[in-house]
């Protein structure tokens, strides 16, 4: 992780990876995620974090921890309430401090996917970045059982500050044996563990 040489600002963020990748480990009991570095040359890094999400069970909150140990916690996201999803969610460090959130525009959502995201200062919104994959997602997850078959389609998310339509964060599905996100975080002031919070959130909560 880059750590920024000057003293941190409310704008700032403390910790900043510009490019970074997620794998999906797909078992019978859980889904695992592992945020993997992406080194100058596209090659992969060390592992930067680990999250698991227990398969059919209330998504209110999510941990992540140094590594597939599960010993040492370094950040989480949690549900502001447990019942109204809706309401958003809030991502804490690794001493229950919090460091941004996160919340799904479920209006604007019914055809296209659109997420708010917040880190310090930064407020940034995202969408789907094709139209008509998104509407396929949404038949897909209301065919009886088919909709618990993990997705078969390729979505890409962007992310923009609200302010100045800037590029914030990407989010881009690859093909593969499973599921691989690449991230890229084109704005310095958004923490990675915000950028790895809203990433895991965007394929383990789009059916919500």
């Amino acid at each position: 992780m880059t750590v920024p040489p000057q003293g941190p600002s409310p704008d700032q963020a403390a910790m900043y990876v510009p490019a970074f990748s997620m794998k999906q480990r797909i078992t019978m009991m859980a889904n695992k995620y592992e945020l993997i570095a992406t080194n100058p040359d596209g090659s992969d890094g060390p592992v930067l974090a680990f999250a698991q999400q227990k398969r059919m069970a209330f998504k209110e909150q999510v941990t992540f921890y140094s590594d597939d140990t599960k010993s040492q916690p370094v950040f989480s996201f949690k549900a502001r309430k447990t019942i109204d999803l809706g309401s958003g969610y809030d991502v804490f460090d690794a001493n229950g401090q919090s460091i941004g959130w996160f919340k799904k525009e479920f209006g604007k959502s019914l055809l296209r996917s659109s997420w708010l995201l917040s880190s310090g200062h930064l407020h940034a919104s995202g969408t789907e970045r094709n139209p008509t994959v998104a509407i396929v997602r949404r038949v897909w997850e209301f065919v009886p059982f088919v909709g618990e078959i993990p997705l078969p389609f390729i979505f890409h998310f962007d992310f923009t500050e609200a302010e100045t339509a800037k590029p914030v964060l990407s989010v881009e599905r690859k093909v593969s044996v499973r599921d691989r996100y690449r991230i890229t975080v084109q704005d310095p002031r958004l923490d990675f563990r915000v950028a790895a919070a809203m990433t895991v959130a965007l394929d383990a909560l789009q059916s919500r």
